[in-house]
């Protein structure tokens, strides 16, 4: 083997060895970042007025293409009504 041939293969293994350290570091960074998270509770303090006005809100549709799809909904019903013919 070569000199610059053997000098190739080091620096590929040098740079294989560099990417699993990065890869670790990033691992461990990234478990260390979880682990900050372990205790902590997800309750929000809100006033009662708030909760009552939140809560009173879920009672209604607001989603935009809900109400379109209820109106579309509404406006065929209306035109079927059209051709009923109860006969009693």
């Amino acid at each position: 083997m070569s000199k610059a041939q053997e000098e190739k293969r080091m620096f590929d293994s040098l740079k294989v060895i560099s990417k699993k350290k990065r890869e670790e570091q990033i691992d461990r960074d990234t478990h260390d970042h979880d682990l900050t998270y372990e205790n902590e509770q997800s309750m929000v303090t809100i006033p009662l007025k708030e909760y009552d006005k939140l809560k009173q809100q879920g009672q209604y549709i607001t989603d935009p293409s809900l109400i379109s799809i209820i109106d579309k909904i509404e406006e065929l019903t209306r035109a079927l009504r059209r051709h009923i013919v109860r006969k009693f």
